[in-house]
């Protein structure tokens, strides 16, 4: 969790489900939907709310899907980012290039898995952070999460960047931060598919829910993530090194 998607993709979802439906969901509602662990993808779950909404008929999913990138881009994806003016443009970054500096420092190698379309993705992670040439698989790479292919390919291959050799018993632990449900799962996916390789999951609320009067929301958000098997949830993707080394030389010994 790099980014505050909450005034950007998260309102997309809510003014696309409210284009169709003159419904618009509060946060709340997207919060609930994206604790079932199952609608990491915002098309999918703009779709399902309006579903359980009953409007009907449905929109073709490439028509939602144009609507939705709309309000997100407001221009051409794979355009310009200068042309852009959506809500892509409301999204204040979470971590600086020094937290990957320190992650070099600590010896630990990093990448992405992103739900984001790869023209969101690369847009913040080398233009915004100043990034070159992250290790990246986004939307479209791999299945959606709780899949784990994505977090499967990302991991072999930084393993084989860095001389670490493949995925099992002898590789370092590998762990993904993630700010859902479906984050969680991915990680407990990918110990099942490959069971000899160590996986820590690491968990954080969506900032939106740091606000001081929503502290019974996030409390309730964060023990969801750890009831569905986080091994720990972090404050905020800044704070998250400390506790990430000491999980992964926990599983060293």
């Amino acid at each position: 969790m790099i980014r505050d998607v909450g005034g950007s993709y998260r309102r997309a979802l809510a003014e696309t489900v409210h284009h169709y439906s003159g419904w618009r969901p509060d946060p709340p509602t997207i919060d609930s939907l994206k604790s079932e662990g199952h609608w990491n993808n915002d098309w999918e779950a703009s779709l399902e709310l309006l579903r359980r909404r009953a409007f009907a008929p449905l929109p073709a999913f490439d028509a939602l899907v144009e609507v939705f990138s709309g309000f997100y881009f407001g221009g051409d994806p794979a355009g310009d980012p200068a042309c852009w003016s959506g809500f892509i443009g409301d999204e204040p970054l979470l971590v600086s290039r020094s937290f990957f500096a320190e992650l070099d420092a600590a010896g630990i190698a990093w990448g992405f898995v992103s739900g984001a379309e790869p023209p969101s993705a690369r847009f913040v992670l080398e233009q915004r952070l100043g990034l070159q040439a992250p290790p990246l698989i986004a939307m479209g790479d791999a299945p959606d999460k709780p899949d784990p292919t994505g977090l499967l390919t990302l991991a072999a291959r930084v393993l084989s960047s860095c001389g670490g050799g493949e995925l099992g018993a002898q590789a370092p632990p590998i762990a993904y931060l993630g700010d859902t449900v479906a984050d969680v799962q991915t990680v407990l996916n990918a110990r099942t598919q490959v069971p000899q390789q160590r996986f820590v999951s690491l968990a954080v609320a969506p900032p939106h829910l740091h606000e001081a009067q929503l502290e019974q929301q996030r409390t309730r958000y964060e023990s969801a993530l750890s009831q569905a098997g986080a091994d720990a949830v972090v404050p905020q993707t800044a704070e998250a090194l400390e506790p990430l080394l000491e999980l992964l030389q926990a599983q060293w010994h």
